[in-house]
């Protein structure tokens, strides 16, 4: 991927926007979006953003283990990045991946996030994957909440209180789906 399509459909005329997976030269504008939730969300609580090297070796370790890096895009560039990677390191959670959606400021609430989910849970369940988690930040994250319920993921608990952001407390929300064949045995 070498820079926007100007064929691409807008997210903004309605049009899901086109998904593919993450590369190199996105690596600026996905740190500028995540930067941009850093300093202005509860979603992550990271409070200082990482420079580019940094997202650059996230994103390398991630794809270097078999977990996947998409980006969502049209003409005027990357509008939302997604990824999933271990939920926990101990090999029994090796079933189980957690996901991360992060959209630029000027095209939330139209259906970025909704497609980059979309397309992490199906590549997920295409890996064989068994379960999802999201763990959203801020109980007030009604977007992100609102996007994973839409999609199959249930609340299943709240971390009360676990992190503390622009001065007040915030809550994490658990939110879980099951993929492809869910808790069946394994084989």
């Amino acid at each position: 991927m070498s820079g926007p399509d100007p064929a691409a459909p807008s997210a903004a005329a309605g049009v899901p926007p086109a998904v593919g997976p993450a590369a190199d030269a996105d690596l600026p504008e996905i740190a500028a979006i995540y930067a941009h939730h850093v300093l202005h969300g509860t979603g992550t609580f990271e409070e200082v953003p990482p420079c580019i090297e940094e997202m650059a070796a996230r994103r390398a370790a991630g794809v270097a283990a078999g977990f996947t890096w998409l980006v969502a895009r049209d003409a005027t560039g990357v509008l939302g990045y997604g990824y999933y990677g271990p939920f926990r390191h101990r090999s029994a959670y090796r079933w189980t991946v957690e996901d991360s959606v992060y959209v630029r400021d000027d095209v939330r609430g139209q259906g970025v996030g909704k497609a980059l989910v979309a397309a992490l849970v199906a590549q997920a369940e295409a890996a064989g994957l068994r379960q999802m988690f999201a763990l959203i930040g801020d109980s007030e994250n009604i977007g992100s909440i609102g996007v994973h319920a839409s999609l199959g993921f249930v609340r299943t608990g709240v971390l009360r209180a676990a992190g503390i952001k622009f001065g007040r407390w915030l809550d994490v929300v658990i939110m879980q789906r099951s993929l492809g064949l869910g808790d069946a045995p394994v084989e």
